[in-house]
């Protein structure tokens, strides 16, 4: 890599004379103007809000179900309430976190400023989505209330359906209506993209993030009814004891892992897709060079939609399904890495003989890479059959999954949380504590997770709260780790706080990025544009703006 020679300093603090006057954030300041807002912005900060609740209250599962762990008794609480601890994690941070995160509050933000529109094509059926969210997540935290679900997140039948006594019904309705937001809020991607793209504004002038959230969107719409189905057949078979998936009244309790990973493998890539959106944007700014293999990288994630609907049967080798459809999910779930692959080698490409700049959001994207690429290669053993049989329900799989739903994720979100941070609100945040964080989370990520692959490898399973006592030292570091990454957590929260009243203007393009989203004021106008926009230039064409910006400041010396 090239030595760091650009300084976006020089361009982030505004000019007093470019802080706008009305933006969208004082454009009312009453309950009824955020709580009836249709602004899509707006909308997207109520998620930022609810999402981060959410977070918070996952998190706090998860310290219960590490600080059990840190012993090989059961000195902490019982199995059942371990089971509703790691059960109700799993459900808040996968339903009502990870899989949101990114397209309801960066999507909502950035789709219409990127595609130079004023707004998403239904801008009241985005506040209805956010609605829904929020009251699925009231039915599925009362369940919390009322005693919490101890059936793991992935409700796995007949358990769920017949034997457990805990708050099912309750936890499913609340999930069941969460699919209709993320359902309508990909519909509404679909046709912004399609219809309300700005003039010059052709497929391959968009950028890669907006790619990343149409392939999202497809999966979204069509995914996410089938585990609503799913859900609610659960629901029939506890209320009315229907036959489907209970054996003793005829039903087949494979059939709801067919169905619910059919939806919910696409789902990793509902929560994956639109960080790897978020890791160009970061990469090709932060390396000032146009992306390597724009083409690739835009049809990878539409490949990576498609195939992700054809891998569902790699979670299910150890359920006695035929030999030979093991070979094909084996050989398919090969398949969905070369996509996945192409991503990570054209952002690798990219920042070779870059004028690479280590900002807190490049550093999130390079922890991206590293988490990305353990989960992906371990995911390779998973899809061999020998060897998933091995680590199957062990905490192998914790570990992978983490690394590629949490490492990846989060680290993305951050990331683009980060870089947009400037323009969602107009100020800035302090730069040092940043990169601080970055650093925080990602060792206390790696000692929190990676712990966990040589448990697995060992042969702790998972969901076991009382384990021997030779597994003991590498929990302890797990929980050291997990405590670490909460700490990382907390940092960037903190002065995110801070910035909103005490942190410097920023600039319109305190980046000095490509985009159409930095042609406007920091904060943007309740419309986005003063003028519709009109492109004319490649995505990511730094070398022009790098020409430009010479001549500009060469005029202003003269």
């Amino acid at each position: 890599m090239a030595t760091a020679v650009f300084r976006p300093y020089e361009h982030q603090i505004a000019d007093p004379h470019e802080v706008p006057k009305k933006h969208y954030l004082n454009a009312g300041f009453s309950a009824k103007s955020w709580l009836l807002t249709i602004d899509h912005k707006r909308i997207a900060i109520l998620y930022l809000i609810t999402v981060t609740l959410f977070f918070l209250i996952g998190g706090l599962f998860a310290v219960f179900v590490r600080l059990e762990l840190m012993t090989p008794a059961a000195d902490l609480m019982q199995s059942e309430t371990y089971n509703k601890m790691f059960t109700m994690h799993g459900i808040m941070m996968v339903f009502f976190f990870l899989i949101p995160a990114i397209p309801a509050i960066l999507g909502n933000f950035l789709v219409p400023l990127m595609i130079g529109a004023k707004d998403l094509a239904f801008p009241r059926l985005n506040l209805l989505s956010w609605y829904i969210y929020m009251i699925g997540g009231l039915f599925t935290f009362a369940a919390v209330l009322f005693g919490g679900v101890d059936t793991g997140w992935t409700f796995y039948t007949p358990y769920s359906s017949t034997y457990s006594n805990t708050n099912v019904i309750l936890a499913a309705v609340g999930i069941f209506i969460t699919g209709f937001s993320s359902i309508l809020t990909g519909l509404n991607f679909i046709v912004t993209i399609h219809k309300m793209r700005a003039p010059g504004m052709t497929w391959f002038r968009m950028p890669l993030f907006i790619w990343a959230h149409y392939a999202t969107s497809l999966i979204q719409v069509l995914g996410t009814p089938v585990v609503a189905i799913t859900i609610v057949l659960v629901g029939l078979e506890r209320l009315f004891h229907i036959g489907i998936f209970d054996p003793a009244v005829g039903g087949d309790p494979l059939l709801f892992q067919h169905l619910f990973w059919f939806y919910s493998h696409p789902a990793v890539y509902i929560m994956v897709l639109p960080a790897m959106g978020v890791m160009s944007e970061l990469v090709t700014c932060f390396s000032r060079k146009k992306i390597f293999g724009y083409e690739f990288v835009a049809f990878s994630s539409l490949a990576i939609a498609v195939i992700s609907f054809l891998v569902w049967g790699h979670h299910m080798f150890t359920t006695g399904q035929s030999i030979y459809a093991g070979m094909v999910f084996s050989f398919l779930s090969f398949l969905v890495a070369i996509p996945s692959a192409i991503k990570v080698f054209n952002w690798t490409a990219t920042l070779y003989k870059g004028s690479v700049s280590y900002q807190a959001p490049m550093l999130y994207a390079i922890g991206f890479i590293g988490l990305f690429t353990i989960g992906g290669l371990t995911g390779m053993f998973l899809s061999t059959l020998a060897v998933d049989v091995h680590v199957h329900d062990t905490y192998f799989i914790v570990a992978h999954f983490h690394y590629i739903m949490v490492g990846g994720t989060i680290m993305a979100y951050l990331g683009g949380l980060h870089f947009w941070w400037p323009k969602i609100t107009g100020r800035l945040y302090p730069e040092g504590w940043a990169r601080f964080a970055a650093l925080v989370v990602f060792v206390g990520f790696n000692l929190t997770f990676f712990p966990q692959f040589v448990l697995g490898y060992l042969g702790m399973p998972r969901r076991y709260h009382v384990y021997p006592e030779e597994f003991q030292v590498l929990n302890v570091l797990s929980t050291a780790g997990a405590t670490i990454l909460g700490v990382g957590y907390l940092i960037p929260l903190i002065y995110f706080i801070w910035s909103l009243k005490s942190g410097p203007r920023a600039s319109a393009n305190p980046w000095s990025a490509t985009g159409l989203e930095w042609q406007t004021t920091s904060p943007p106008p309740t419309h986005n544009f003063d003028k519709t926009p009109v492109v004319t230039d490649d995505a990511y064409d730094y070398a022009k703006y790098a020409k430009e910006h010479a001549k500009a400041e060469e005029a202003t010396l003269v």
